[in-house]
């Protein structure tokens, strides 16, 4: 799944991408500042985590294991939960999409356990 993981990385990446520039161009005006800063992290999050991504399928081509798997799903619904959250509630306004996130902040340090130990393991 190393190739798998890469490809996933570079579509969130490029997602990210335009999701920043639609920030950036598309919201400015539509939106608070302070919900502009909250789509933002959701979008450097979502960032961090493709490279993350990216380099977890390069990683997986030498050794690959279980344990990198769950950080590649972990990374996936940290992005999906947090940023997703980030996201909606900068369209929405429902701030009680709030209470979500940390579920998916929860998620990325999990992954980055997960990678932790693969690379202890390995």
């Amino acid at each position: 799944m190393s190739s798998g993981w890469f490809a996933v990385g570079a579509v969130a990446a490029g997602i990210g991408v335009a999701l920043g520039a639609f920030g950036a161009h598309g919201l400015k005006t539509r939106v608070s500042p302070e919900m502009l800063t909250v789509f933002e992290t959701g979008v450097r999050y979502q960032m961090y985590h493709a490279l993350a991504l990216l380099a977890l399928g390069l990683a997986a081509t030498r050794q690959g294991s279980s344990w990198t798997q769950a950080a590649g799903w972990l990374f996936v619904i940290g992005i999906v939960v947090f940023s997703g959250s980030l996201y909606l509630m900068t369209f929405t306004g429902a701030r009680w999409l709030g209470a979500i996130t940390p579920i998916g902040g929860l998620a990325f340090i999990l992954g980055w356990a997960a990678l932790a130990l693969a690379a202890l393991r390995g």
